[in-house]
């Protein structure tokens, strides 16, 4: 199973970014999968919000449209969402502690925790991803 970060989804939508094409290629090849794709709803609501906002697209998606998008994936017949499980604040701090991490890297530790706990590979184009230990990570290009 794959699990996306939001910059995955933000590329996959917007046409204008040069990463567009990868992004978009790995989300459908992730749907395609036995597996299917699991989302987070961190990774959402930073796609909502962003893709919402002036300054990241050209024309920034209407709420309606941005939320259309996101049923769409959800919609998906091997679409998922995960979770914490109950195991999710000792990944976490593990994660944290581990990687010497704070600030700005604590939602990104939140989401690795989430792919680890459920045994997903995070697609990202975020470097930083590969300093969390036992994280699969394919960073796109």
């Amino acid at each position: 199973m794959r699990t996306p970060d939001v910059n995955v989804l933000l590329y996959a939508v917007n046409a204008d970014s040069p990463q567009h094409a990868g992004a978009r290629s790995w989300i459908e090849a992730s749907f395609a999968r036995p597996q299917g794709i699991a989302f987070a709803w961190p990774a959402l609501l930073g796609f909502l919000r962003l893709a919402t906002r002036s300054g990241i697209f050209a024309r920034p998606l209407s709420v309606d449209d941005a939320l259309g998008v996101v049923d769409a994936w959800l919609g998906h017949p091997r679409a998922q969402v995960i979770v914490p499980t109950p195991r999710h604040a000792a990944v976490l701090s593990g994660l944290l502690i581990g990687a010497g991490a704070g600030g700005n890297l604590v939602s990104d530790a939140h989401l690795a925790a989430l792919a680890i706990e459920h045994g997903a590979e995070l697609g990202t184009f975020d470097r930083d991803f590969a300093r969390f230990a036992g994280l699969r990570v394919s960073v796109l290009k």
